[in-house]
């Protein structure tokens, strides 16, 4: 029996990781492992919670202040010390575009493990934008032996760079996860649901904001605000949610330029809570990579607060507008939405390119046992 281990770090890994981890452990064709890394701490650890997936392996990588360099050599040493040099696997499964997967990817090859790279091909064009999202992809699509495509573009993107082997088209398995976890969260009290979010008036329409990545920060993101707070002065009977980041740059201008009463700016939400509120939405403002995905499988409308995005399968499919950082293209196209009933039915209703939530399963038939 081949021995697998699924490597990840941060809680969009894990919530694409999670359906994959259940169907390969539920298989008895593969021994399974689990390696975090705990990019993200707090926000993994409730993911692996609501999936019920406990770790093999928990690196617990993150310091205060930590660098990319340094993150990345600690990642190397740490995914190879402790848990490569414990024992040999065969598949090395790493998902995205973190430094986790990069730095797994690296790590597994030095020990010639074969990489398995979920969500493979996704390309922007721009080294530095997503950064360092899209150079790590890059580098582990050199590294990786079998390559899941989510889409067929994604498979064109690897052909260009001349990569032509164990490349398989298969869906998303964010899609596997957001089926399984809205039917999860669906068979719970509702009560506990509206309880979470006090401050939100669920009787008017929501338009759910997420806004974290790092090529935001500064200007850009002082102008989305704007964009936002006249959204919110124009359509005093719609609610604006945003979960707001973590991150210092972030959260203090998030709560610094967003003023209107009906913008409510809540703390990061949990997997669960989350994937009910998109579902509770009219349509969705974000940067997010994940959401531009799982939305249009809700028949949510998506804005991309973005340049570029490596996810253009969908604003090709008609489920999501590219709106980047520039303040009256974001409050035209919101508008656009809100009053032209057509237009955002036919946004709504757009087949989402992602999948249809058999991606996990789809793999395990094609990976060799």
């Amino acid at each position: 029996m081949k021995k697998v281990l699924f490597l990840f770090g941060t809680r969009p890994e894990a919530i694409k990781l999670a359906p994959l981890v259940s169907v390969f452990k539920n298989s008895k064709k593969f021994s399974v492992k689990v390696c975090v890394t705990a990019q993200h701490r707090e926000m993994l650890d409730q993911v692996l919670s609501f999936f019920e997936i406990k770790p093999d392996y928990d690196l617990n990588i993150m310091s205060p202040g930590q660098t990319l360099p340094t993150l990345t050599a600690a990642l190397i040493q740490k995914i190879t010390d402790e848990v490569l040099l414990k024992e040999s696997f065969d598949y090395v499964f790493v998902q995205g575009d973190t430094s986790t997967v990069m730095a797994g990817s690296i790590a597994a090859y030095y020990q010639k493990i074969s990489v398995v790279h979920i969500e493979a091909g996704l390309r922007s064009g721009n080294i530095y934008s997503p950064f360092p999202e899209e150079m790590n992809r890059i580098l582990t699509s050199k590294i990786s032996e079998f390559h899941f495509c989510p889409t067929s573009t994604a498979e064109e993107n690897l052909h260009k760079e001349g990569i032509t082997k164990n490349i398989f088209v298969v869906g998303n398995t964010v899609i596997d996860a957001l089926l399984a976890g809205i039917k999860k969260v669906d068979s719970m009290d509702q009560n506990l649901f509206f309880k979470h979010f006090p401050t939100v008036d669920f009787n008017k329409k929501i338009i759910l904001l997420t806004c974290h990545r790092r090529e935001s920060f500064g200007e850009p993101f002082k102008d989305i605000c704007k964009a936002v707070n006249e959204i919110a002065a124009t359509y005093p009977d719609m609610e604006i949610v945003y979960p707001v980041h973590l991150n210092p740059n972030i959260k203090e201008n998030a709560h610094k330029y967003l003023t209107q009463p009906n913008i409510k700016l809540i703390a990061p939400l949990d997997y669960p809570y989350l994937i009910w509120l998109l579902n509770k939405s009219y349509l969705v403002l974000t940067d997010s990579g994940g959401i531009q995905e799982e939305a249009p499988s809700l028949g949510k409308p998506v804005l991309v607060l973005r340049e570029v995005t490596e996810r253009m399968e969908g604003v090709e499919a008609g489920t999501a507008k590219l709106v980047g950082t520039d303040t009256q293209k974001i409050v035209s196209e919101t508008k656009k939405l809100i009053e032209d009933v057509g237009y955002y039915s036919s946004v709504a209703n757009s087949v989402n390119p992602y999948g249809d939530g058999t991606t996990s399963e789809k793999i395990l038939e094609i990976l060799p046992a």
